[in-house]
């Protein structure tokens, strides 16, 4: 099993398709990678020797924020809107939709089930 980035990734997968179980990177990441260490889009990554694997890595830790880093600076982002008391951080705040959604009929996700109302009826 291939460590990459602090994630084991699944050895019996296609590179491309193996690498982007690490947070961070998507098909586009994934492809540039490859493409950069030189390997082919076929083979999998109990193919890979050492050598790849570790270019690989340095390939990610240079040109990449990835995992820790990255949900560190996403939330860091959030803490700083929050702060600010901007109308985006107060929805963050308040567990609203962020981007303009209407939550008259919908965003069940972000506000949770549904809660009875006592007393109401038709």
């Amino acid at each position: 099993m291939a460590r990459i980035a602090g994630v084991n990734i699944p050895t019996n997968k296609r590179v491309l398709i193996a690498l982007q179980y690490i947070h961070g990177i998507g098909q586009k990441s994934a492809r540039d990678i490859v493409t950069k260490v030189g390997l082919d889009d076929t083979r999998r990554v109990n193919q890979l020797t050492d050598a790849e694997v570790l270019q690989i890595r340095e390939t990610i830790d240079k040109d990449f924020t990835v995992e820790g880093d990255l949900r560190r600076e996403n939330s860091m982002n959030i803490k700083r809107l929050m702060d600010l008391a901007c109308y985006r951080g107060l929805r963050h705040r308040k567990g609203l939709p962020v981007r303009g959604q209407r939550t008259h009929t919908n965003a069940r996700t972000r506000k949770g089930p549904a809660k009875p109302i006592a007393g109401k009826k038709k």
